[in-house]
């Protein structure tokens, strides 16, 4: 890949972070844009004196238009995610999903930048049809008056101005699908952290086998890929991603949330017992991506999740007092 110079929104987050960080191992320049309201600034203190940094609300036309002048590309990963968040601020997600994706759009073809990658999210198919789910699957929305839709609203949107403009207006628009990423530091909100930091609490107050609530039957299942995995697949989509077209990021490792408690639960050397319990309405019984389509770009998943649990657990053990406990209730 030539060496290019770009700009990544949603930089300091999760995702963010690491594309960063992988796009300067790379030999690219990178610009930095987010304004911390949901990423962390010190996840890139290691590379801190190579990143252009540029501090903003992807909201705001003026700013996004800045962060994109002189650059030769553009990443944009700038979302808030998290499904504490798709029940409580529904509202925040769709303004900062919609206008962020015409801001970013808009810039571009201001700015004649014409190549741009956007992040999208498994969400916006929701109940898939077939397992595991290929990137021809109908996007969907069950239930418009559920706020937890918010999210996959908002990104099906992005998809279809992605598509749309992209067709006549940008050389090479390109859409990936992360599928339920994970790995140390990744925030609280996700289940592989809280799973990690109520079994810490319960571990240190009872003897033997964990009684372990959870929200549905146990049975419910997803497919989880590590961090570094996730990024690995992302430089080939940059690489390698044909105009317009669409990828599925993660493994086809399905695993029932039953077999993750009890993954995570092995990671203090305890058995769980699963206590089911009510299962919020929206959520997804299966989940598993077809990545075959992302395989023929030299794609290879190499870490299983108990070596990705390894590193990821202890990290929210280490900083289990950190945790928002005031949103996150033990």
């Amino acid at each position: 890949m030539n060496h290019k110079f770009f700009l990544v929104t949603g930089a300091s987050g999760f995702i963010g972070s690491a594309l960063v960080r992988a796009l300067l191992r790379s030999g690219h320049r990178v610009r930095a844009f987010d304004d911390d309201s949901r990423g962390l600034r010190r996840r890139l203190d290691d590379v801190a004196g190579q990143i252009d940094w540029m501090s903003g609300d992807v909201r705001n036309a003026a700013a996004v238009r800045e962060a994109v002048h002189g650059v030769d590309a553009v990443c944009h990963l700038a979302a808030v995610n998290g499904t504490e968040f798709f029940y409580t601020r529904p509202e925040l997600v769709l303004e900062i999903a919609v206008k962020g994706m015409l801001n970013v759009l808009d810039a571009c073809i201001a700015e004649s930048v014409g190549e741009l990658w956007v992040a999208s999210s498994s969400e916006v198919y929701q109940t898939p049809p077939v397992i595991p789910t290929d990137e021809t699957a109908p996007l969907s929305i069950p239930d418009p008056l559920n706020p937890r839709y918010s999210y996959g609203g908002g990104k099906i949107i992005s998809e279809l101005l992605t598509l749309n403009y992209g067709r006549s207006k940008l050389r090479r628009a390109v859409i990936f699908r992360p599928h339920n990423v994970y790995g140390p530091d990744m925030g609280w909100e996700h289940v592989i952290p809280q799973f990690a930091v109520r079994m810490h609490a319960l571990a240190q107050k009872c003897q033997g086998t964990i009684e372990f609530p959870i929200q549905g039957s146990g049975e419910e299942t997803r497919s989880f890929v590590f961090i570094e995995d996730m990024i690995a697949g992302l430089l080939k989509v940059i690489e390698k991603g044909e105009h317009l077209g669409i990828y599925h990021i993660g493994t086809d490792e399905e695993i029932t949330i039953r077999e993750l408690a009890e993954a995570v639960g092995a990671s203090f050397h305890r058995e769980v017992r699963i206590v089911p319990g009510p299962r919020k309405a929206g959520g997804t019984l299966r989940r598993c991506p077809d990545i075959r389509r992302l395989k023929a770009l030299g794609y290879i998943p190499a870490t299983s999740l108990k070596e990705g649990l390894s590193t990821t657990v202890p990290w929210y053990i280490k900083n289990f007092d950190r945790r928002p406990s005031a949103d996150l209730p033990l």
